[in-house]
């Protein structure tokens, strides 16, 4: 009985161990505003500096989605430890408050743009998204006006994805292949499009590991909403994450 517990302890361990050790993919970070305001989406610089440096301290490397796809997801081919940062929406303080801080870590990131939104209050200034590209920001595209595009028919779902990648290659002088659904939402349509569009791969808002070996168009990503129990809350999305990943790499072989 005793050598049975035994037995059944150390397999416990091991598959502990084997769930928490690095593997399964990428975790792409989801986050929308860094700044004092009271919403789920804004979290305030002092909780993302935490954040930050807890990556820096555990060894991660900030990487874009472009050294991600241009790897094809292969560790060999990556940085210890990887992670890619990104911003939904393109608000002012992506710029002048959460770049700084990341600078400060060695971090850099992804800021989609709501192209429309450009230069409206509370958002960035192309002039800002131009310096924080020269700084080492990738910037996609988070469509022309932030709408759902499951709610959309094919054809205007298209004219969102096209307007919003040409407006910013435009303006930017640099190709823009990368999108993140609004509010998580798309369709079969919505792949095609991107397709058809130019986009190489896209950002959904389902948990767990990027893999660039599965669907490119339905990346998941880890989503941190501002924190009710500050730095432990951060570590525990990203173990989740970790898990999640290593189970689906099982059940999917």
């Amino acid at each position: 009985m005793i050598r049975s517990l035994q037995i059944i302890g150390v397999l416990v361990l091991l598959t502990v161990g084997w769930l928490v050790m690095p593997g399964g993919g990428v975790p792409i970070l989801a986050y929308h505003q860094v700044s004092s305001l009271p919403e789920i989406y804004s979290i305030d610089a002092a909780e993302f500096e935490q954040q930050m440096k807890y990556l820096s301290d555990q060894g991660y490397t900030a990487i874009s989605l472009a050294v991600f796809f241009a790897a094809g997801g292969k560790g060999d081919k990556l940085p210890p430890r990887p992670v890619i940062i990104t911003f939904d929406d393109g608000y002012e303080d992506n710029y002048l408050t959460a770049l700084p801080i990341m600078e400060k870590y060695n971090m850099k990131g992804t800021v989609f743009v709501i192209a429309g939104q450009v230069e409206k209050p509370e958002y960035m200034t192309w002039e800002q998204l131009k310096a924080a590209q020269a700084r080492g920001m990738e910037i996609g595209s988070h469509t022309f006006s932030h709408v759902a595009l499951n709610e959309l028919p094919p054809a205007e779902q298209l004219n969102e994805l096209v307007r919003s990648k040409q407006m910013l290659e435009t303006k930017l002088g640099q190709p823009i292949t990368f999108l993140a659904y609004p509010y998580g939402q798309y369709t079969g349509d919505t792949i095609a499009a991107l397709k058809q569009a130019g986009y190489i791969g896209a950002c959904t808002g389902q948990p767990g590991l990027a893999r660039v070996q599965g669907d490119v168009y339905q990346l998941n990503r880890v989503n941190v909403p501002r924190p009710k129990y500050g730095l432990w809350e951060f570590r525990v999305r990203l173990l989740r994450a970790q898990i999640y990943g290593k189970l689906m790499t099982v059940l999917n072989q």
